[in-house]
């Protein structure tokens, strides 16, 4: 194994590993407000799963930093924390000029990391961030923003969640829905699959004429939870050009931790915890795993839904996502940013040859985003930025502001 991971180790000096969601940036948010100097990155950070010397140990070239805001934030509410969140993000890479460097096209991914520093791009996670507001969504574009999940753990008014009740059953999307894909594919703003349903992800892979990503999920067919990818939305991978960026999260990808999530969803529930509220889940599950010991992930299930997704979309359609500080727990051996290198050694004692491990590491997802350049370049070329509303296309009125 030792020559494994060296040899994994070398591969990720001279190839960018590109993660797709990290969600270092509300985990700072909750830790120390935004604030570099109360909890320094540069040093290690016992409350966190990523800070600098665990990235460069874990061989990252490229992250996603996910900007997300809880779903209980919905209106203004959502667009202000979600420009916190990117103004965070900014003020990172200003921070740490020798580590990070900001990258918003696939030929600035490569040039951030052949200067040796770690390529930060930034990702919103869920619909809500932009309001119904399709010049709202442009204005996210313009500070840098370059991929958002059409929703999270909620619905939003136009598309459904994996993890709601379908407002739209049969179609995931409204009108209005299909037409933020649309302004999404002119503008060049990866479309992300991640957290919808299979319907939703049926209806935009219809309508997306750029690739789109699943910036963090994993293969339902081993590990049966909706916030995996089914084999027909896999199979259809290859026809659109996307990639399904495999998750580490243990309950999506370990059958047992999936039961126990679902027995602790269940036990929530009875004490009014819903478990699509993140913070309010962790809180409940921490004290009830200790009569109720959570499973261990491994290793081997990471393998088991990366080799699937090879196998159904093929090897041009996988990579990575780990959703580093957007989960409690992850596999042993992998617990923290560092973990990288040990899932490609795994991956080389499996036989896997070293050109298949570069496109999985990266070159996939920046195979995507350049393809998703030139779609938006043609298409900026024959139509204008859409002036479409929510209440034209969905003949409704977009619910207001939130007072939470």
């Amino acid at each position: 194994m030792d020559d494994y991971l060296r040899r994994a180790k070398e591969l990720l000096a001279a190839h960018p590993l590109v993660d797709g969601h990290n969600d270092l940036p509300i985990a700072m948010r909750h830790h120390a407000g935004y604030d570099f100097d109360r909890l320094d990155i540069a040093q290690p950070a016992p409350a966190l799963q990523t800070d600098i010397p665990r990235l460069r140990a874990g061989g990252l070239g490229a992250q996603i930093w996910s900007v997300y805001v809880p779903c209980r934030l919905t209106g203004d509410n959502a667009v202000s924390a979600t420009l916190e969140q990117i103004d965070a993000v900014h003020a990172m890479v200003r921070r740490y000029p020798d580590t990070f460097g900001l990258a918003t096209t696939a030929d600035e991914i490569e040039r951030v990391f052949a200067s040796g520093r770690i390529a930060s791009l930034l990702g919103m996670e869920g619909g809500h961030s932009i309001n119904c507001s399709l010049g709202t969504l442009r204005m996210m574009y313009a500070l840098g923003v370059r991929s958002m999940a059409l929703t999270h753990n909620d619905n939003v008014p136009w598309a459904d969640s994996a993890t709601d009740e379908p407002r739209h059953p049969g179609r995931g999307l409204s009108r209005f829905g299909e037409e933020v894909v649309r302004e999404m594919n002119r503008l060049g703003m990866l479309v992300d699959l991640s957290h919808v349903s299979a319907d939703t992800m049926r209806t935009a892979l219809r309508v997306s004429e750029a690739p789109v990503i699943f910036s963090h999920s994993s293969a339902r067919a081993v590990c049966d939870v909706p916030r995996n990818v089914p084999d027909d939305v896999l199979a259809a991978l290859p026809d659109n050009g996307g990639v399904c960026m495999v998750t580490f999260v243990p309950e999506f990808v370990s059958p047992a931790c999936a039961r126990w999530r679902a027995e602790a969803a269940e036990a929530a529930a009875a004490q009014g915890v819903k478990h699509t509220d993140l913070q309010a889940f962790e809180q409940f599950t921490k004290v009830w795993r200790r009569d109720h010991p959570k499973p261990a992930a491994t290793i081997g299930d990471v393998v088991a839904h990366i080799e699937h997704v090879r196998e159904v979309a093929g090897i041009d359609h996988v990579g990575l996502g780990g959703d580093y500080d957007g989960t409690d727990t992850f596999p042993v051996g992998m617990e923290d940013v560092s973990g990288y290198p040990r899932l490609f050694a795994a991956l080389l004692e499996r036989g896997w040859s070293e050109k298949d491990l570069v496109r999985l590491a990266g070159a996939n997802v920046i195979r995507v985003l350049r393809d998703a350049e030139a779609v938006a370049r043609d298409l900026q070329a024959r139509r204008p930025a859409s002036l479409a509303t929510y209440a034209d296309l969905d003949g409704d009125r977009a619910p207001g502001p939130s007072t939470g």
